[in-house]
């Protein structure tokens, strides 16, 4: 059966559904591995890559040919930032709960917004800035609220070490890169076609994840088994049918409903880390402030969308 054949049997819906739901096995995925961050980082990309690159070439060979070398320099920064997502991202989940790192790297539409804001002087709606403020409160909550109560003697006295604090920070470098990710690539996206676009950025990402692991010695080779299909699960679970599937769907769905719907990933990869991880269960602040967190994003992704 055709690419073509497959996108008309399969609902939109359904498929933004299973994008979804692949998206949130990522951060499942990525405590499985023991491997260290920047090297799962690295090989979820490389995977991802060789998984599009027969279609690309197959199908995009002449526009890979037509692509100008400011386009490929364009490309090229998007992927710098993309590896700067993951390398925070993976690594937060190191020092964090699954619940707090998700949630608080999905406030990347709000950085978006201000980055668009300031670099491309679209507008910042009232409504849009009501939704940034409920959303960082949120994230403040989700950050410090634990540890203060822990000063006034009340919850766990571990929320003193801090290492919560650090992956919350991570995840928040990780959102503020994934932004820097799509405002880089936006004017890119209008002349070039989605699959060449994601190899080209994709292969400049995996060089920067390479030369992190290289520079911090992290070892790429002599994992077992269980780790390699890990890495591959990366690549074929959140890697295409989520972010792949996500794009093809923005094709055929409102972007706002996109937008809607991606607030599910932090929901689902909560349910599975409750789950399938142990001591993975949400501390109320932590329940509360992404309550407040998906509340923000929600009203700033429906204004952007609606002006």
């Amino acid at each position: 059966m055709s690419l073509a054949a497959i996108e008309e049997r399969v609902p939109p819906m359904a498929g933004l559904a299973v994008a979804v739901l692949a998206v949130s096995t990522s951060a499942i995925l990525i405590r499985w591995s023991s491997a260290p961050s920047v090297v799962k980082a690295f090989y979820r990309v490389v995977f991802t890559t060789a998984l599009l690159l027969p279609w690309a070439f197959g199908r995009y060979r002449g526009e890979f040919r037509r692509m100008k070398p400011q386009d490929l320099g364009v490309a090229g920064l998007t992927g710098v930032a993309l590896a700067l997502h993951f390398a925070a991202w993976f690594e937060s989940l190191n020092h964090t709960s699954v619940a707090a790192s998700v949630t608080l790297v999905q406030t990347q539409p709000l950085f978006v917004a201000v980055g668009a804001w300031a670099l491309l002087d679209e507008r910042l709606t009232r409504r849009m800035l009501v939704g940034i403020f409920v959303a960082l409160f949120g994230a403040a909550a989700m950050s410090l609220g634990d540890p203060v109560l822990a000063l006034l003697g009340v919850g766990n006295a571990d929320a003193l070490a801090g290492t919560g604090m650090l992956g919350n920070a991570l995840a928040l470098v990780g959102a503020v890169s994934a932004a820097a990710y799509v405002l880089a690539g936006r004017s890119l996206r209008q002349r070039v076609s989605l699959v060449p676009y994601v190899v080209v950025v994709y292969l400049a990402c995996a060089a920067v994840l390479l030369a992190i692991a290289v520079a911090q010695n992290a070892p790429l080779v002599d994992y077992p088994r269980r780790e390699w299909l890990l890495f591959l699960g990366m690549a074929v679970g959140p890697g295409i049918f989520g972010h792949t599937v996500i794009n093809w769907a923005l094709a055929h769905v409102e972007s706002g409903v996109v937008s809607v719907s991606l607030l599910g990933e932090p929901v689902g990869s909560t349910l599975l880390a409750m789950l399938l991880l142990p001591g993975e269960i949400p501390t109320p602040t932590t329940i509360a402030g992404g309550a407040v967190v998906l509340l923000g994003i929600y009203v700033t992704a429906a204004a952007r969308d609606r002006d």
